[in-house]
């Protein structure tokens, strides 16, 4: 297994637009590009290499999946867009379908790559991954909610005037309606939220929480309605994903992973903070949470149980 080769299986917004953050990333010295329309991925390879004289060396090109061989990462950004009429569950059942139709062909020439999913809904499609494949659960692991994360931090930097990156907070369980923010441990560089806010002059502080959370859970839909999707930020999210895995970093990141017994959750992946390292999934914390947080997270874990229920078999 070679961590400087990866793949990227989807080649729309969120597939090229990942490929271009990898590739000004200097972490790798080759990707591979697969699509369902090769003629896509092709035209995606040669525009993506016409940018390496202005970054660092690596070899872009479209591929198969023979040519998972040796491949470190696979990232899987595929996956159909939900149409007019369609039920969120008509949705999940149409990707699962996608999977059943990936999956087996990744593991038919690769069995110790990791499997980054990216793909929405991004925690079923993570256990569907783990359930086809047959890889242990520290090497399959989904985007989660690193980039609902990220926007909770820059959405309380814009509101304290402060730097996003001395903003210190998480986002976890479902990546979706019912995910929600830990206030509980959030601090800008060792100060408490509450304490923070109070000196910046914002005392409601549980007002001031609920909007942010809001603005957090709703941004995805208001970039969605002004221009059809979103992309560069889970192309960021991925990228730093990578980045953590490449370096060996044992960064704490909120992917979606399996649970087993953590929170006390079991069988089922939701975003949790994991140490994530060459290894994978090296560890998951159980951070401390509020009362309210915790019976949040087992509501929002319900609601996944309820969906992987309803995936046709």
């Amino acid at each position: 297994m070679d961590l400087r080769k990866v793949a990227i299986i989807g080649c729309g917004m969120v597939g090229s637009t990942t490929a271009f953050a990898l590739a000004d990333s200097g972490l790798f010295t080759d990707m591979i590009l697969i699509d369902l329309n090769r003629e896509r991925a092709v035209g995606e390879a040669m525009d993506l290499s016409h940018c390496v004289p202005f970054t660092r060396p690596v070899e872009i090109r479209a591929g198969d999946y023979s040519d998972l061989r040796d491949c470190g990462i696979i990232i899987i950004t595929a996956g159909v867009p939900q149409k007019q009429g369609e039920t969120r569950i008509d949705l999940i059942n149409n990707n699962v379908k996608v999977f059943r139709s990936i999956i087996p062909q990744i593991t038919r020439f690769n069995s110790d790559a990791f499997l980054l999913v990216v793909s929405n809904p991004v925690d079923v499609l993570s256990y569907v991954a783990y359930k086809l494949s047959g890889f242990d659960s520290s090497k399959v692991f989904g985007s989660g909610t690193v980039l609902d994360s990220a926007r909770l931090k820059f959405t309380i930097g814009r509101r304290l005037n402060v730097d996003p990156r001395s903003v210190h907070a998480f986002v976890i369980g479902e990546h979706g309606d019912s995910e929600l923010a830990v206030w509980s441990s959030a601090n800008v560089s060792g100060i408490r939220l509450d304490e923070y806010c109070a000196h910046c002059g914002y005392v409601s502080h549980e007002a001031n929480r609920k909007k942010l959370e809001n603005d957090v859970k709703n941004s995805a839909y208001e970039i969605i309605e002004r221009k059809g999707a979103t992309y560069y930020g889970i192309a960021a999210a991925t990228r730093r994903i990578c980045e953590s895995i490449v370096r060996d970093e044992h960064s704490i990141l909120p992917v979606s992973t399996l649970a087993k017994g953590h929170y006390g959750l079991n069988d089922l992946y939701i975003s949790v903070p994991s140490l994530v390292g060459a290894r994978g999934v090296e560890d998951i914390l159980d951070v401390n949470l509020s009362d309210e947080e915790r019976a949040a997270l087992e509501k929002s874990a319900a609601a996944l149980k309820a969906v992987i229920a309803q995936i046709n078999a």
